[in-house]
């Protein structure tokens, strides 16, 4: 409960700075892109650039221009992934491209990638440190193409992927923000590159370990919490983890109980929650949450140098990201 009140005071600092630098004309460009922003999100990865920033004696305040650029380029890949997956809803409200349609919601990513780019481009930092920052989140960005063109790639192909590609996947499609996030928050505090090399190792690991937990949710998630229907991303066909895991594990009728359920859209509510208790009775959750976990140790590791509460928080945040519930 502490770690939430922590995000969540964050996350009203970062609102405020954001809010501040998405207003122009005409209105309704900056509407479509401040919309996802407004209605919802933890601002994790604001929060990893402060506390970064933060673990080696650097100020809020030097962090706050890279803290709010990433959370816009994080709110253009949700406005493109929405676009790219036709999905209707986010955070409880109509996507973008649904409430504004396609061709504003096309332009409202792009002017969160390129504000993205400007406030740090006006940051107080020196010209070195700043130019360091651009670089690093410009290869994020490329990352994050790669890893989403991978993830079309895996959807498309009949065949499994491995354990190996799928990390590799998630790695560049999720991690490289989370990555991002944490070597920037370090480069605003300091030019050491030992001290930027193990926030961007912290980072990383810690962006697995959350999208590992993220895919066992997709598929086992509480309707409730996650507001999706249960065993949603076995429906839709998602090669994640907990899936690849399942497909492999499952012998005779469970593994007919999953493939029939795999990839069909017009599954039956029953059968799919017949699917999901296979994967349950399969020991899913708890090997999943171990390999969850394997990174969580790396990411822990990358910190254990550093002393302090902006440490602390860091380390609070990964267990709450690893422990989070289904």
């Amino acid at each position: 409960m502490q770690k939430t009140k922590q995000i969540e005071k964050n996350a009203k600092i970062v609102n405020k700075f954001l809010k501040s630098k998405l207003k122009g004309n005409p209105k309704k460009l900056y509407d479509a892109a401040g919309h996802l922003i407004i209605h919802g999100g933890k601002r994790l990865r604001p929060y990893m650039v402060i506390r970064s920033c933060q673990i080696l004696g650097g100020k809020v305040s030097d962090a706050m221009p890279a803290a709010s650029a990433v959370e816009m380029v994080h709110n253009f890949t949700l406005v493109h992934d929405d676009i790219m997956d036709n999905d209707e809803m986010r955070h409880g409200v109509p996507t973008t491209h649904r409430k504004y349609g396609m061709p504003i919601a096309i332009l409202a990513g792009d002017v969160l990638f390129s504000k993205a780019y400007q406030v740090i481009s006006d940051t107080k930092l020196s010209p070195t440190a700043t130019t360091h920052i651009i670089s690093r989140l410009a290869k994020a960005c490329v990352d994050v193409c790669e890893g989403q063109l991978l993830d079309v790639k895996m959807a498309e192909e009949k065949k499994i992927p491995t354990q190996s590609q799928y990390i590799t996947m998630i790695g560049k499609k999720t991690a490289a923000l989370f990555d991002v996030s944490c070597s920037m928050g370090a480069i605003c505090a300091t030019s050491k590159d030992k001290d930027i090399s193990n926030l961007s190792s912290f980072g990383r690991n810690l962006g697995i370990a959350f999208q590992i937990t993220d895919d066992l949710i997709g598929v086992m998630g509480d309707p409730k919490i996650t507001k999706k229907p249960v065993g949603n991303d076995l429906r839709e066909g998602k090669k994640s983890l907990p899936i690849l895991m399942a497909i492999k594990l499952a012998k005779g009728k469970d593994k007919k109980i999953i493939l029939k359920a795999f990839g069909n859209s017009k599954i039956s509510r029953n059968d799919l929650s017949k699917a999901v208790e296979v994967i349950r009775s399969l020991g899913i959750e708890e090997s999943v949450r171990k390999q969850a976990l394997k990174y969580a140790e790396k990411a822990e590791k990358s910190l254990s140098k550093y002393s302090g509460s902006a440490k602390n928080e860091l380390i609070a945040l990964l267990d709450f990201v690893v422990k989070r519930s289904v």
